[in-house]
């Protein structure tokens, strides 16, 4: 079965996100708006980028993404590619609730504030998520995430 990623990107042009998200991901990657389904390689991944109002308005959906190619070194490789930082939802419901990728590969739980607009979600006010801030304490949703309140993982960027 094939995925779908969904991802931010903080203030990345998309004509700079196509070459990096091909050496990223080591395929070819076809822009959504001129993909022919019936003419696409089997190695490739169907793109779309675009700008949204708000932080991280660079968005990045992928798709047809084969399964064994691993997601988190995958947006930590374009995170250094472009040298910036991008975003990815977590492992919880919490639509405020993402992960945070740096281009030095470490990945952190962050919280944005998110209200929907006629032109998607749009975020902000980032936080980290930590149980200093009540809304990660206790039985938040937070501590039900691979990713607790305050956890950092190092590194994690592909070579």
């Amino acid at each position: 079965m094939a995925e779908l990623w969904n991802w931010r990107i903080d203030g990345a042009a998309p004509v700079e996100v196509y070459p990096a998200l091909a050496e990223a991901l080591g395929r070819v990657v076809m822009p959504l708006a001129v993909a022919d389904p019936a003419r696409l390689p089997a190695y490739a991944v169907v793109c779309d980028v675009w700008e949204a109002p708000g932080v991280y308005g660079t968005m990045v959906d992928c798709y047809g993404v084969p399964e064994r190619l691993p997601e988190l070194p995958s947006i930590a490789a374009l995170a250094r590619l472009l040298d910036r930082n991008c975003l990815m939802r977590d492992d919880t419901l919490d639509a405020g609730r993402h992960l945070l990728v740096a281009p030095d590969g470490t990945i952190r739980p962050v919280h944005f504030d998110v209200v929907e607009t006629d032109e998607g979600e749009v975020l902000s006010d980032q936080r980290l998520c930590t149980v200093a801030h009540p809304g990660c304490r206790g039985w938040s949703q937070c501590h039900r995430s691979r990713w607790a309140p305050d956890s950092v993982a190092p590194a994690l960027a592909a070579a």
